[in-house]
């Protein structure tokens, strides 16, 4: 046990809180810098989850609010040391600051009821524009009804455009307004089935607060994916839009070796970056291979507490990891093999679309790659990376698994859906071939099987013991993996208490063609030398039946015991 040399900022995403309460921070307020170096209305950048755009968007509004007095926030950072640009900007114009990430729920009801929940809490936050003398008494006595949760539809659907013009009117200045997580309420309305009740609420929400808004000094939007079809963004004059194949802001979102080597040093763990990069790094955002934040953050936390902690997942406490899943359930997409490559550390070509919408977004597989690439789940490799004897394919993206923590989310999502898979499929037959040693039989279906079933972690024998075991899982069986038999681990024993008996299989795995029989025989010979079967016969169990089974690839071979029903 070690004791914690940093700070870390675990699970906080404002800015100030990060700053006022000593936390570690990685200095990214150069963004500001780049940011302002652009004219614009409205910048929209995408970025997948867990990148820090939301404790970007928190330190914006900590910088332009006119409420506040936030120097000591910056200083030592490196946007301090742009004295003019500070004196024009920093606490200079009214910032209105919303996100959009709980606006979500079963059904639409519940959504509505979060978005006017969000309104409610805005006009709290800015109660004192009800002070304001140059302020309207109709803005007023709408922004009462807001703040009560009492506004009509319509209302709620100008309530940010009202909000501005009431907030120009007390400063006499435009209002820069900061959206973080802007498509989140449209995602989960096309998860939930409400979506175009849905869209026609934010397409007002957002788009009134663009289209001709003389109370607008811009806008700045944060979200996963940049929504086309929708028209949410028409009307909004000079519309930038970012996305992690652009180069701007490349270096803001995400970390890079040198800041997690930094922060691992600063943490008394330098010796921790190979397992770290191996783990969290490899996504390409524009030309910089950055790390994710929320892993390294998390995982240095770790280290701090255990100095032998192991990577682990952490997208396994995020929501969204059903995606993959989607797309493996749709019968009308088959990527089958193209998983497969890419769990074995491969490459593949796709188009990629950057404007999507989200209930056309999960309808084929065209549309699959791009959000896989767009929400983190995959990332692109530079032209000269691509693997020996594959040229880039003009009009398409060459797309990998950018770390292993992505790797096992794709791993554990196959082996989640196998498993489901046998469980509703009708088995009686394959199970009795089993029971009786139909060996052929048996040979012909497991390698259908395999043959329908998406291939992980390169083939490797811990996929086949996985697989062997995954063929009985729902039906009632009693199955054990590497379980402790006689004088070692059986690979794979399943027990039918019910009627007194049980089968052990032994796996084998080669990396060769043509000794599938080989294998057999020697994994039948392991089960009588190690006398795997020993225990079962003590226990009274009527029927033993033993297997050797040798997988190659999309192969197999199986082969039950010579004397069949009483075991080896």
């Amino acid at each position: 046990m070690t004791n914690a040399r940093i700070n870390l900022p675990y699970g906080i995403d404002d800015f100030e809180k990060v700053r006022e309460s000593g936390c570690y921070y990685i200095d990214k307020t150069g963004f500001l810098r780049e940011l302002l170096s652009e004219t614009f209305s409205v910048n929209l950048i995408t970025r997948p989850r867990r990148f820090g755009k939301t404790l970007i968007m928190s330190m914006l509004a900590a910088f332009f609010d006119i409420r506040k007095d936030s120097k000591r926030l910056f200083d030592g950072l490196e946007i301090a040391g742009e004295k003019e640009l500070c004196a024009v900007w920093m606490n200079q114009w009214p910032v209105l600051f919303l996100t959009l990430k709980d606006i979500e729920g079963e059904t639409f009801e519940d959504a509505y009821d979060m978005l006017q929940f969000l309104v409610s809490s805005l006009c709290d936050e800015h109660r004192y524009l009800l002070d304001g003398e140059q302020v309207s008494e109709t803005d007023k006595e709408r922004f009462l009804r807001l703040l009560a949760q009492e506004g009509d539809k319509t209302e709620i659907k100008t309530a940010l455009f009202v909000l501005m013009r009431m907030m120009k009117a007390y400063y006499g200045k435009e209002v820069i307004l900061l959206i973080d997580e802007y498509d989140v309420p449209l995602a989960k309305a096309s998860d939930n089935g409400y979506y175009q009740e849905m869209l026609d609420v934010i397409r007002k929400f957002l788009g009134m607060v663009w289209k001709t808004n003389p109370s607008l000094k811009f806008a700045l939007v944060t979200g996963c994916l940049r929504i086309a079809k929708e028209s949410i963004f028409t009307g909004a004059n000079n519309f930038l839009s970012n996305s992690i194949l652009d180069v701007s802001y490349q270096d803001y979102f995400g970390f890079t070796e040198a800041e997690v080597s930094m922060l691992l040093k600063d943490a008394g763990a330098a010796d921790a970056l190979p397992g770290m990069k191996k783990w969290y790094d490899g996504y390409l955002f524009g030309e910089r291979e950055v790390y994710c934040p929320w892993d390294v953050i998390n995982h240095a936390r770790a280290l701090m507490k255990k100095r032998d902690a192991k990577p682990g997942n952490y997208w396994l406490d995020t929501s969204h990891n059903n995606i993959i899943r989607r797309f493996i359930d749709l019968p009308e997409v088959n990527v089958n093999h193209k998983f497969e490559i890419l769990l074995a550390g491969g490459v593949i070509q796709e188009p990629i679309r950057e404007d999507l919408t989200y209930d056309l977004a999960h309808s084929s597989e065209a549309n699959l790659w791009s959000i896989l690439y767009l929400t983190g789940y995959l990332t692109a490799v530079q032209p000269d990376r691509l693997p020996d004897g594959m040229e880039a394919e003009e009009g398409k993206t060459a797309l990998r698994i950018p770390n292993e923590e992505i790797k096992s989310v794709f791993g554990d999502t196959v082996k989640k859906w196998f498993a489901d898979r046998m469980e509703t499929t009708d088995r009686k037959a394959f199970f009795e071939e089993w029971w009786n040693g139909e060996d052929a039989k048996l040979t012909k279906d497991v390698t259908d099987i395999l043959f329908d079933t998406i291939s992980y972690f390169d083939y490797r024998e811990d996929f086949y013991h996985a697989f062997v075991a995954g063929l009985f899982s729902g039906a009632g069986y009693d199955v054990r993996s590497n379980s402790e038999q006689g004088t070692g681990r059986a690979d794979v024993i399943v027990r039918d208490r019910r009627h007194r008996r049980v089968l052990v299989i032994e796996v084998k795995w080669s990396k060769e063609n043509g000794i599938l029989e080989k294998e057999c025989e020697e994994a039948l010979e392991q089960i009588r030398e190690r006398q795997y079967t020993r225990r079962f016969q003590s226990e009274g169990y009527e029927s033993i039946l033993c297997y050797g089974t040798a997988f190659q690839g999309k192969n197999c071979l199986v082969k039950s015991a010579a004397d069949g029903r009483k075991g080896v």
